[in-house]
């Protein structure tokens, strides 16, 4: 080998030897820490609830319908028409007064008015007060004893289908916060006031119906409406807050977090945590409001150097972690 050649291979050996060292010294920092940010405890709102989903539905739906067979004559009310218990809905005739009128019409307005007069309709009556949710008949529409000429409504409500899981943290009496898949941004307030006993197996998986009845029914409340229920479990308005990565659990079971020791070298100080909330936890004791803490941002992992360089000649006898000769050939070395 002349001296050109072993210049030029002695200093890529000096090269590669050196970032091998770089990378050695790299790998052994990151070892000892984590790299970490400093995050500070902070006052603010937390709250621990069950999310299920469900839909606006009436408290007592009621269907209404003829006392007789004949025809409707006249409607006087519309869907979405507040009722009061015994207010006439409609007027209808039987199905004789119906026939005679028909017979009278073709005779002229007096022998029609006169009939009208002596056989009177029958009225249609709510039979309690609330809201008209479905109008179900026009005028001149004939009807019998099967037809439902209306729905109403006493009041609104909203059942929520909670799985089996979580229907024993719920309890009668616990706030809710209403959102409809029509109004994202509008939130209703409501209370559960009934837990069903009786569950539902959808796709195997088991359900209770939840009752919950809004503060006020909004106006744009409807029937059969997707709604989002959040059971509020717990909330406190003023609770001493970090971020959930940044607490962590010893071997016994304890809580704690990093904090700046001597020299800045992270240390463990024991916490007690309370309600925990997305990305939120709670600090019961050992931490107040404004305390630095270190959050870890988790450990380097360098990527492993190659086994060869592609700047150094292949050398026989040297072996690779497979046991196999990375030499280029069964040949002699040079000389």
């Amino acid at each position: 080998m002349n001296v050109k050649k072993i210049l030029i291979v002695s200093a890529a050996v000096a090269v590669c030897a050196a970032g091998a060292w770089l990378l050695r010294g790299r790998f052994t920092k990151t070892e000892r820490g984590r790299a970490a940010r400093v995050v500070t405890a902070s006052l603010g709102p937390i709250e621990e609830a069950v999310e299920a989903s469900g839909g606006v539905a009436p408290l007592n739906r009621v269907e209404i319908k003829p006392p007789i067979s004949g025809r409707i004559e006249q409607l006087l009310v519309e869907e979405g028409t507040t009722v009061k218990a015994g207010q006439i809905l409609a007027w209808m005739s039987s199905s004789d007064r119906a026939a005679i009128l028909d017979a009278a019409r073709a005779k002229g307005p007096d022998e029609l008015k006169k009939w009208q007069d002596s056989y009177k309709p029958t009225p249609i009556i709510a039979p309690l007060s609330g809201v008209i949710i479905l109008r179900n008949t026009v005028v001149g529409q004939a009807v019998d004893g099967g037809t439902i000429l209306f729905a109403m409504s006493d009041t609104l409500i909203v059942v929520a289908q909670v799985d089996e899981s979580s229907i024993g943290r719920i309890r009668k009496g616990l706030p809710c916060r209403i959102t409809l898949d029509s109004y994202p941004d509008k939130t209703v307030q409501g209370t559960v006031f009934d837990i069903l006993h009786e569950g539902k197996n959808v796709s195997n998986v088991i359900t209770y119906g939840v009752k919950v009845k809004p503060e006020t029914v909004p106006p744009f409340f409807r029937s059969q409406m997707t709604a989002n229920v959040s059971f509020i479990l717990h909330r406190k308005e003023d609770a001493v807050l970090v971020p959930s990565a940044a607490v962590q659990e010893s071997r016994d079971g304890g809580k704690f977090v990093l904090v700046k020791g001597e020299e800045g070298k992270p240390e463990r100080l024991p916490v007690q945590t309370g309600v925990e909330s997305g990305d939120k936890v709670e600090i019961v004791s050992g931490l107040a409001e404004g305390d630095e803490i270190l959050l870890s941002q988790g450990r380097y992992r360098p990527q492993q150097a190659a086994q060869s360089s592609p700047l150094l000649p292949s050398m026989p006898g040297r072996q690779s972690r497979g046991g196999r000769s990375t030499g280029g050939g069964g040949g002699p070395p040079p000389p």
